[in-house]
Formats: structure tokens, C-alpha cells, sequence
């Protein structure tokens, strides 16, 4: 996504109905600054607590996405993480990878859907979520440097 001013994250939000509060703005700019999904405690870490509360945020998440300004790109262990829907939200179609150890969640916008989509499916992916579940590279080397560094068991012959 793109850096959008507070004045672009305002008109998009009054442009669909909803009145342009300032932690809607807020977090509408986070997400659509933001290289991947965040979780709602991400949000709240990257905003602070100083201005809003948690439950504050949470709803103004949830809003964003009732009103089609940002989407729940991820659903892992119950936690779900949100990015900002763009303006041509077909440049959008790609999965996100999900790391079944540490939790992190990762765009992956060079993974495209290969082949030709039927334009009458055009609809029903952009509601769909696509998204890898596996281990993510630093969890992998975290995993081969462990093995590397553990004694190897010796087999006893009898």
C-alpha cells in the first residue's frame, strides 16, 4: 500500500459513509502504511494507548472492514490481522503466509493467481482469503541451527 496523507485517509473514509473520527484516520493511514497485516494488538502497539483505548481501535478496525476500507487478510490460531483495501483492490490478489511457529504473517505479492480468472469469480475473490500456512524462513533457520548445534545421538550396537 501507499502513504496517503491524513487529508487522502479522511476523503476515503468520508467517500463511504462513515464520519472521519481520528482514530479512524489513524488507523486507516497505519494500515495502509503498513507492509503486512497487522493484528489488532499490533495496531494498538503501533498507535498507543495514549490518545484511545484498546476497544477504541478494535471497533474502528472493525468498521473499516464493515465499510470495505480494509480487509481481514489472515485468520491464524484466532487472531486476525487487517490491511487496508486499495483503491484498485484487483492489485490486491495475492496470498499471505502464515507461520505456524512465531505467528508472523507476510505478504507475498509476487505469488499471483496463475492463469485467467472468470470475470464472474472476480467478485467472490475479492472476498476470499488466500493464504499459506506453514513455518516462516527465520523460524526455519531457527529450527536447522538447533539441530546443527545439538549433540548427535550415538547409536549403541549390542
Amino acid at each position: 500500500m501507499d502513504d496517503i496523507t491524513r487529508d487522502d485517509a479522511k476523503q476515503r473514509i468520508h467517500d463511504v459513509g462513515l464520519r472521519a473520527t481520528a482514530p479512524r484516520v489513524a488507523v486507516l493511514r497505519l494500515l495502509s502504511t503498513s507492509k503486512k497485516p497487522l493484528s489488532h494488538t499490533e495496531v494498538v502497539e503501533a498507535i498507543g494507548t495514549e490518545n484511545w483505548d484498546q476497544a477504541t481501535l478494535y471497533r474502528n478496525l472493525l468498521k473499516l472492514v464493515e465499510f470495505g476500507l480494509a480487509r481481514i487478510a489472515s485468520k491464524v490460531n484466532g487472531v486476525s490481522r487487517y490491511e487496508a483495501r486499495g483503491e484498485d483492490d484487483d492489485l490486491h490478489l495475492h496470498p499471505h503466509f502464515s507461520c505456524r511457529i512465531c505467528g508472523a504473517v507476510e505478504c507475498l505479492p509476487k505469488a499471483k493467481l496463475a492463469g485467467p480468472i472468470d470475470r464472474r469469480w472476480g467478485q467472490s475473490l475479492n472476498t476470499a482469503e488466500m493464504q499459506l500456512i506453514g513455518d516462516c524462513p527465520d523460524c526455519l533457520a531457527a529450527q536447522t541451527k538447533g539441530k546443527d548445534s545439538a549433540p548427535k545421538q550415538r547409536v549403541r550396537k549390542r
